[in-house]
Order: C-alpha cells, then sequence, then structure tokens
C-alpha cells in the first residue's frame, strides 16, 4: 500500500461507470494508491448517492443507463464545483469538446492505461487540493514516467532510462510548459553526485531525445537557444 506524505486525509473519488469489470479495476487501482473509491450503484439516482459520499473526484463514464454522462455533470455542477474527470471511448474531438462545455476538468479515451489514468488524477487533486500524496507519475502527451522504476511508457512501449536521462526528464516535466535552464539540468545532476559538464549534458539530452523519438514523441524535448 502507498500511503501520502504526510497526509492522513482520505480523498474519496466517485467512478460512475456501468461496466462492472471497469469500475472494479478503477476502483482496486485507486485503493492501491490509498485513495477511497465507490462505484455508482444505481444510475437513476447518481446525485442522490453522490450527496451521500461527498467526494473529492468524480470519474464519469459518457454513455449511462438512463441519463448519459454530460447531464450527470450538469447536475453535479448546479450543487458543487468537484472535479469531474469523463473516461469514455467516444473520444472523438466533438465529444471531448462537449465533456469540457459541461464542466469536465479532464478526459480519458478508453481503452486507458492505468499509469496514465493514475497520473491525470493526482494531477487533478494537486491542481484542486492540497495533495501531498507520493508522486508515482508524471504524464504529459499520453508519456507516464515511472518514478519507481525510472522508465517511460508510451502507448504501451517501455523505455528504460539511465540514471541521468530519468533525471533530466524528471526536471523538464515538472516543470512542462517552462523554459528550464542547461545550468538547472546541470544542479539537478550534481545532487546525484554525478558531476557533469556542458557537453556531458548535451550528450545525455541527445540520447534521450533519440530515445523519445523512436518510440513517436518528436519535439517531446525542445531548445531555446541561449537558454
Amino acid at each position: 500500500m502507498r500511503t501520502l506524505k504526510g497526509d492522513n486525509h482520505m480523498y474519496r473519488i466517485f467512478i460512475i461507470e456501468d461496466d462492472p469489470g471497469i469500475a472494479q479495476g478503477i476502483q482496486k487501482q485507486m485503493e492501491s494508491w490509498n485513495l477511497e473509491a465507490r462505484c455508482a450503484s444505481d444510475f437513476e439516482k447518481i446525485m442522490e448517492e453522490f450527496q451521500d459520499y461527498r467526494p473529492h473526484l468524480v470519474l464519469l463514464d459518457i454513455s449511462l443507463p438512463f441519463y448519459n454522462g454530460y447531464y450527470w455533470c450538469q447536475e453535479i455542477r448546479k450543487i458543487s464545483k468537484v472535479p469531474v474527470i469523463f473516461i469514455s471511448s467516444a473520444s472523438d474531438n466533438m465529444n471531448i469538446v462537449m465533456a469540457m462545455e459541461m464542466g469536465g476538468d479532464d478526459f480519458i479515451a478508453k481503452p486507458f492505461d492505468q499509469m496514465v489514468m493514475t497520473a491525470k488524477i493526482q494531477a487533478v487533486l494537486r491542481r484542486t487540493y492540497d495533495y501531498g500524496g507520493d508522486q508515482a507519475f508524471l504524464e504529459h502527451r499520453g508519456a507516464v514516467l515511472n518514478m519507481e522504476d525510472a522508465s517511460l511508457l508510451y502507448e504501451g512501449e517501455k523505455i528504460d532510462l539511465t540514471k541521468n536521462e530519468y533525471r533530466i526528464l524528471q526536471t523538464l516535466l515538472e516543470n512542462k510548459g517552462k523554459i528550464v535552464s542547461r545550468e538547472r539540468l546541470m544542479e539537478k545532476l550534481w545532487e546525484s553526485d554525478s558531476f557533469v559538464d556542458e557537453n556531458t549534458l548535451s550528450v545525455n539530452v541527445n540520447r534521450l531525445r533519440k530515445k523519445l523519438e523512436k518510440v513517436g514523441l518528436t519535439d517531446f524535448i525542445t531548445t531555446k537557444v541561449g537558454m
């Protein structure tokens, strides 16, 4: 069982999914990360169950018996700002846009990788609450960095990383969307007792970039001249 660092608060995840196999699989995954989870049992009385459980986050399928996920998201939004992540095999652009317009916070397409789902849930909990859970994954563009075994998973393919490659990618993903200076990357590598100069850093970044491109992650790392 993984535990939350310095936080005894148990986050409650409400799973609204009518496929019992998928719902129970998600519940088991959430509980393995020390998150409490409950699956909806009466799809006519979702709001009653929601108000009874008072979840911190909702995982919501679009295709449901009686009323669809868009309807339930609108109903939830009438009384709560709790984050809602849609999970659906209907992952065309129109459904994703509709999910966001109805008040969704994110969208996970089925079939999904359990690590990608966990990374997205942790990210939403961090943005919404002061979530201090052990962060085991970092996700970007569908690629998931597993911080337990220093590997990267993308579209079912596992990429093993060297210690330096892992530290570089971890630093970049923790600051995604921001420019990370070469000095900051070198400081990160020095933390692991391996002194590197600019040439060594360039070699490591280029080797990492080639590994990413090999699995289809082109332009995953971009270089800003002079930074």
